[in-house]
């Protein structure tokens, strides 16, 4: 597995695979070709489908776009490519016309991109387990906690980088809560943060604590789905969960930062486990990839806060991961708003249930975690492509599409 600072990007909404990994990539091509006259790029599938609404076109011309560059954009959502739902091609041409360079690349999920027949660089693999199961016995036999199996493999400056994740996430819900109106797009979607932090606050113990896990992830999730700035955890789709309930349980319980620190490096183990073994990709397993991983990693990270065992722990993200088996992706319009942000909200009120469930046991169950990554993988490649992110099945088949 590679460093979970690939799992943890800090950047802008609405969505990892849709605006982040576009932007990268633009920046990339624009690299390689800093004289072209003018660029066209081709997005197929799912990535054209939901385009418009996830502002790929806006992240790709921001990018390349300039006085002297014009860039033409091709819409092919009834083309998907074998390798992945999420394909998109570059080329570049010169003052005369003429091709000079072209390019194919996928995103792959996470704001990660990927080429087709890339041979993979074991360098940047750095963790000797892939499975949950290994290390949660490597752990039991050694003493370690998981947090400490990821200072082994990436080093004390982990702690760094993952601060700067932390202050972000914190900056994200703040930002979010201090933000009233409507999101942008043809939904005119009230953002609900601020109104449910002060409902909440109106409450007592049970419901004031869940009406705070619900504000704290809406708030990151509509800054998200406003193009804000926040830290995908494993995507932008879900990257209110884990935020969410992390900036509450530091509010209401008072952890010291290092061990928050150290919940954000289990949550990101047990997102890359699944990333390396399956997907956390909407396009291509569904949301189960994205919120369902979502809540496994806050399960995992709850447990760990709570001095959960390294059974405990993986209990807790297993269920997180299984009770989202088959979610489907169909936003709305091709926004990251409906029903992605109400999503983001229940789920991490789901991975507290999770980490108080795993707690009343010994850890033992019968469905271990990696069973359930086999199954989600299985499941997600099962399901139509028109409920993967294509904006056509499900919820979003209702609703009237805007222009590709």
């Amino acid at each position: 597995m590679k460093s979970i600072r690939e799992l943890f990007r800090i950047g802008t909404g609405p969505s990892s695979s849709h605006t982040m990994a576009p932007r990268i990539a633009s920046e990339m091509f624009l690299e390689k070709n800093p004289e072209a006259h003018r660029f066209e790029v081709t997005l197929y599938g799912s990535l054209a489908a939901t385009g418009k609404g996830h502002l790929t076109d806006v992240a790709i011309n921001e990018t390349l776009e300039s006085p002297e560059r014009e860039v033409e954009i091709i819409w092919r959502p009834d083309i998907f490519k074998p390798f992945h739902p999420n394909g998109m091609t570059f080329k570049a041409f010169d003052k005369d016309g003429k091709q000079t360079d072209e390019w194919t690349v996928y995103s792959v999920g996470g704001g990660a991109l990927r080429e087709e027949g890339q041979p993979v660089d074991e360098s940047s693999h750095i963790y000797g387990l892939n499975k949950m199961t290994d290390i949660m016995v490597y752990c039991e036999k050694t003493g370690k906690s998981y947090w400490e199996y990821v200072e082994e493999c990436e080093g004390p400056e982990i702690w760094d980088y993952l601060r700067k994740v932390w202050d972000a996430m914190k900056a994200s819900v703040e930002r979010g809560l201090s933000h009233e109106g409507r999101l942008p797009g043809p939904l005119n979607l009230r953002r609900k943060a601020t109104s449910y932090y002060v409902k909440a606050e109106g409450y007592r113990d049970n419901l004031r604590s869940r009406g705070l896990t619900f504000a704290y992830a809406l708030a990151v999730s509509e800054e998200n789905a406003s193009g804000g700035r926040i830290v995908t955890a494993p995507t932008c789709g879900s990257s209110g969960v884990l935020p969410g309930v992390l900036y509450h349980l530091w509010k209401s319980r008072n952890f010291p930062e290092i061990q928050i620190l150290h919940a954000l490096a289990t949550a990101g183990l047990i997102g890359n486990i699944v990333k390396k073994n399956a997907s956390i990709s909407g396009a291509e397993v569904g949301c189960q990839g994205e919120v369902g991983v979502a809540c496994a990693m806050a399960a995992a990270a709850s447990s760990q806060l709570f001095g959960g065992s390294p059974a405990q722990i993986e209990y807790a993200a297993e269920m997180g991961l299984e009770h989202h088996l088959g979610m489907t992706c169909d936003p709305v319009c091709g926004l990251v708003q409906i029903p992605c942000i109400e999503r983001n909200a229940y789920a991490a009120a789901r991975a507290l249930d999770c980490n108080i469930y795993s707690t009343f046991s010994d850890g033992s169950h019968r469905v271990s975690f990696d069973k359930l990554v086999t199954v989600m993988k299985e499941t997600g490649h099962d399901l139509p492509s028109l409920y993967k992110e294509t904006g056509t099945g499900g919820l979003a088949k209702d609703y009237s599409q805007m222009d590709r």
